[in-house]
């Protein structure tokens, strides 16, 4: 379980329904992920409630007993918030809070919550209340009714709190300008981008909290921010990384994570841009995490959303620190699960067969770390010489830290 001083946060419930499209396995994924969106968000889970569902309700998203269960739970545990793994329409958001008289968020208000909290510059902030407004146009009746009742939390910072007699003309009057604002800094970005001269671009990619950004401080020699909770990363970080002789640009971007609001994506579109535009990417991913080739699945899903799933790519499975599996004792008759598989086994299956450079490292113990340099490196390499094939300012690959420590 999750670290949390219990009376710091809001006590919540989680909600989520098995569908033909999503099984129990499938599910308890989701809320697991979504315990950990939660706890990044400030609120501690006092329990899960889920639901077999041929489809969710359109009324109520979950069945008429299940939100009866729910309320009294509620009622009786003093729980303040109730939030769904999926993300509710506005009706169902209006009934549902008549209904359980608590507030009611779901994932994507979850998210944009979250990514009001973590957002540090003005640019960060403009993209974060784009989407917020973008959410709350269509749900205006019920937030505002509900601000009145219900001051301050998660999922009721960012816009709403001062404009509660505002009306939609005024929301899309403020959505026109926002966007309008972000155009502007847009325009200034690309011009950044274009003016980084004759330097390779690789971007950092990968599911939130893989470790991007304590890759990005090893590879820079920087220090970004990085900690153990989702979205820590908002706001695109370029460092200048000198290689050997071979100097390029790498960009840390913000984490990418299954059920990405779409609000989201389209506000965040400069800082997908430094994705779209990078020459080389760098997939990171936690390997020690139970889940982690749907999370590389998400994040291809992500880049092929975005067109930018054919550029040079290399694999680096970071964690490997963290990395655990169950051995299975040899009278052990019971099937195999991915539980059972070990780090070298892993490594002979997709992983080793990938059209991709695979590397498996520890950011934090920098394990393999010259493997990998040597590996972005041969990378870059290809890329600087067919695009500036008269540069002679390359010469053959050594590594600097072993020069520094020789130097030492």
């Amino acid at each position: 379980m999750l670290d949390k001083k219990q009376h710091n946060y809001e006590r919540a419930v989680l909600v989520g329904v098995i569908t033909q499209n999503q099984d129990e396995d499938k599910l308890t994924e989701y809320m697991d992920e979504l315990e950990f969106l939660a706890f990044t968000a400030g609120a501690t889970v006092q329990k899960r409630f889920t639901q077999k569902l041929t489809q969710p309700d359109s009324k109520t998203f979950i069945g008429s007993g299940k939100a009866q269960e729910i309320k009294e739970y509620v009622k009786e545990n003093e729980i303040g918030t109730i939030i769904f793994d999926d993300e509710l329409s506005p009706s169902q958001l209006k009934n549902l809070e008549r209904e359980i008289e608590v507030k009611i968020l779901d994932r994507t208000n979850l998210i944009l919550d979250i990514f009001a909290q973590r957002a540090q510059t003005s640019y960060a902030r403009t993209q974060v209340e784009l989407a917020q407004y973008q959410y709350l146009l269509p749900r205006l009746t019920r937030m505002w009714t509900h601000l009145e009742r219900q001051k301050g939390g998660i999922g009721m910072r960012g816009p709403g709190e001062t404009e509660i007699e505002t009306d939609r003309r005024i929301i899309r009057d403020r959505i026109s300008l926002l966007k309008d604002k972000l155009k502007v800094i847009d325009k200034q970005m690309a011009t950044q981008r274009n003016n980084r001269g004759k330097v390779v671009r690789a971007a950092l990619v990968g599911y939130t909290n893989v470790g991007k950004s304590t890759l990005m401080n090893a590879l820079s020699k920087s220090e970004v921010f990085a900690e153990n909770k989702l979205f820590a990363t908002l706001d695109t970080t370029v460092r200048k990384v000198v290689i050997g002789n071979l100097p390029f640009l790498l960009t840390d971007t913000v984490g990418f994570i299954r059920k990405l609001p779409t609000q989201l994506v389209e506000s965040f579109k400069s800082t997908l841009d430094e994705v779209r535009e990078a020459d080389l990417l760098i997939h990171v991913v936690d390997i020690s995490h139970e889940s982690f080739e749907d999370q590389v699945e998400s994040v291809n899903q992500t880049l092929m959303e975005i067109n930018a799933h054919q550029k040079p790519m290399i694999m680096v499975f970071n964690k490997i620190d963290d990395f655990s599996y169950h051995k299975k004792d040899e009278d052990d008759l019971t099937p195999s699960t991915k539980k059972n598989i070990s780090l070298e086994e892993w490594k002979k299956t997709w992983m080793g067969k990938s059209k991709y450079p695979t590397v498996f490292i520890s950011a934090l113990t920098k394990e393999n770390f010259p493997e990998m340099k040597k590996m972005i490196y041969d990378e870059v390499m290809k890329i600087h010489i067919s695009r500036f094939p008269y540069n002679d300012f390359l010469f053959e690959y050594f590594d600097n830290d072993e020069e520094e420590e020789n130097n030492d």
